[in-house]
């Protein structure tokens, strides 16, 4: 952050007190913040609080005689790296959304070319109402970076989507928006949406015993936060696993294959889709009580089930995505074993990964990747790199695709 300059513009809301920790955040890591302190946001916090965090003169108006006798309102912005709105209220995005400019806050959101990142914090049903929702659509078409909230106990004691994401989560979107030269990323992926699966899937045998397999989601998860990132809308389907959500991305969670396939579908249409997940390719006939040892006179048969082929069942699809990716974890023959899986599912690319051994102990589990990605144009062949910077080349990569 060292030499970046982030204009704050603090919403109306009790979640401001947050902007407070945000601008310590962002100065102990070397930034400069410029406040523009709403008067709703003045409800919660002073001009003197901000003024002594980030060591700099706090805006309040559009009708300050010295500064917009030099046109400051549009000064303010142009001289940002990125502009932060944070807390950003339904009201307020509304106004963004409608190009309404009526005081200092608006009037520089408009008038700005900087690019603009907004974190909402509201009530749980102004987040879902249906006004809400194409104010942010119309942003994100607009170039908006607008993060999805977190969801959690309220002010108003209700319960749901709409609190502010913690101070540290928005520092950090910071930080993957800005690259070494202070210029915000570009986010190619506005308005798409994606649809990632992720984790193993639990096939019950009894209530105690299930059929899985190694996967720990990490894969999955790193290319749904990297897709997030890039400004998807990403519905993350996930299998049983110990990770957490990524910012900006709706998470569902399943346990077997076949939850995971109606899941799946309940989350079209998209853009693109990525079925990372290592599902489970056979299920038994659950028992409803424990099987014990000995009662069925030596070891119990188990008659397996083949679950459906989601990624296969999703190519002939008429809600088929526009691209569509299949993983391929193999012990031999892997490029080989992949080549023949893209021609038999139907997909556009399928990302193969060796998996045996003692290096596929460190794939499944692990934090590292080496994958081969196959397409009709031939074989890309990654070398081996953290799972992060998988997920981030293989994002960037469809977004090349999907432009």
């Amino acid at each position: 952050m060292n030499g970046k300059r982030i204009l704050l513009v603090i919403g109306g809301g009790i979640a401001a007190y947050k902007s407070c920790e945000l601008i310590r955040l962002i100065r102990k890591a070397g930034g400069a913040v410029s406040c523009v302190l709403t008067d709703g946001g003045a409800q919660f916090v002073t001009p003197m609080t901000l003024a002594a965090l980030s060591e700099e003169q706090v805006y309040t108006s559009l009708w300050d005689l010295k500064n917009e006798a030099e046109m400051g309102h549009i000064q303010l912005s142009r001289e940002a790296d990125l502009i932060v709105v944070c807390p950003a209220t339904a009201d307020l995005m509304a106004k963004m959304a409608a190009g309404i400019a009526d005081d200092l806050a608006t009037t520089l959101l408009l008038a700005t070319d900087t690019p603009v990142m907004a974190v909402p914090a509201m009530n749980v049903r102004m987040w879902e109402h249906a006004a809400t929702r194409r104010n942010v659509e119309r942003l994100r078409e607009d170039g908006v970076i607008v993060l999805h909230p977190d969801e959690g106990p309220m002010a108003c004691g209700e319960y749901g989507e709409g609190r502010l994401p913690e101070p540290e989560a928005v520092f950090g979107e910071i930080e993957h928006l800005l690259d070494s030269n202070g210029a915000a990323q570009a986010r190619p992926l506005a308005g798409k949406h994606a649809v990632v699966t992720a984790g193993p899937t639990h096939e019950p045998i009894d209530p105690v015993r299930y059929i899985a397999n190694r996967s720990s989601g990490q894969q999955g998860y790193a290319i749904a936060g990297a897709l997030a990132r890039l400004g998807a809308d990403v519905t993350l389907v996930s299998g049983p696993v110990s990770l957490e959500t990524p910012r900006g991305v709706k998470r569902v969670d399943i346990e077997t294959a076949l939850e995971m396939e109606a899941a799946v579908d309940e989350a079209l249409p998209a853009d693109v889709a990525i079925l990372v997940a290592a599902v489970a390719d056979w299920r038994a006939e659950s028992s409803p009580r424990k099987i014990k040892k000995g009662e069925a006179g030596g070891t119990p048969q188990l008659d397996l089930i083949e679950n459906p082929d989601i990624l296969a069942g999703l190519s002939r699809s008429d809600k088929r995505p526009g691209l569509l990716i299949g993983f391929a974890a193999e012990t031999d023959k892997v490029v080989g074993y992949a080549k023949a899986k893209l021609d038999r599912k139907g997909c556009d690319w399928i990302v193969a990964n060796d998996v045996s051994g003692p290096k596929g102990q460190s794939v499944m589990g692990g934090s590292e990747n080496s994958v081969h990605v196959i397409t009709a144009d031939g074989v890309e062949s990654w070398a081996q790199m953290p799972k992060r910077d998988v997920a981030r080349k293989l994002a960037e990569r469809i977004a090349d695709a999907l432009a």
